[in-house]
């Protein structure tokens, strides 16, 4: 019995290892995949499906990834280094999301289509505001003289809440994406599905990252 206790940290540490190395193989295999399908400049269309999952798959994901105790590709950098990485990351993905929604408006627009008319385009504002909120409310984080009056441990827990939150909007608005005509013409069947599950499973890992940094409690070692 103790033998078992003295490994499954270890064996807890390699799955949450491997899980890490899966999400970013999975967010940059569904970044490459949408290219593919949209085409980016094929048409004007073209740039908003491929912007936003630039956006909030792979930036995005890649920015909160870098905090990651298991998986982050500059875990041996300062954590001072990592919050400027993840906000040059996070200002991309703002960049990306901005991009993208005047796209589709711009498009709309041309065709005298409704704007931010269905539960995709609504969602899909608010996590490209969320994360330009997110954003901004990194710099206090970076310049901590710039908040008085706040704790540095605080204002992390408000930020890494919020950004989950922006997160998990932005994997919802692409979920959403996969189920419009333009998507469901090209990917159908299990196919669907299997594409489906690639923002599904990063968002559930970002989740547990977050929510094990922040505001679970810790476990009881034995």
């Amino acid at each position: 019995m103790a033998q078992v206790l003295e490994t499954e940290p270890r064996i807890y540490h390699y799955l949450r290892a491997t899980c890490g190395v899966a999400v970013h193989v999975l967010c940059l295999s569904f970044t490459v995949f949408i290219a593919a399908l949209a085409r980016p400049g094929s048409s004007l269309f073209s740039w908003h499906p491929f912007l936003m999952t630039l956006a909030f798959s792979f930036f995005m994901t890649e920015a909160l990834l870098l905090f990651s105790p298991h998986s982050s590709p500059i875990q041996k950098f300062s954590h001072k280094s990592k919050a400027r990485y993840h906000w040059i990351l996070q200002c991309l993905c703002v960049a990306c999301a901005g991009l993208g929604l005047a796209a589709i408006s711009y498009n709309k627009h041309l065709n005298g289509k409704p704007h931010f008319s269905t539960w995709h385009g609504l969602v899909g504002l608010l996590a490209a505001c969320g994360v330009a909120a997110q954003s901004a409310g990194g710099l206090p984080l970076l310049y901590h003289r710039l908040v008085k009056g706040w704790s540095l441990a605080r204002l992390k827990r408000y930020h890494a809440v919020s950004g989950l939150l922006a997160y998990l909007l932005g994997s919802s608005s692409l979920m959403l994406g996969m189920c419009s005509l333009w998507f469901t013409a090209s990917v159908h069947g299990a196919s669907w599905y299997l594409v489906a599950a690639c923002p599904a499973l990063s968002a559930l890992f970002i989740m547990s990252q977050v929510t094990n940094a922040y505001m679970a409690k810790k476990a009881l070692r034995p």
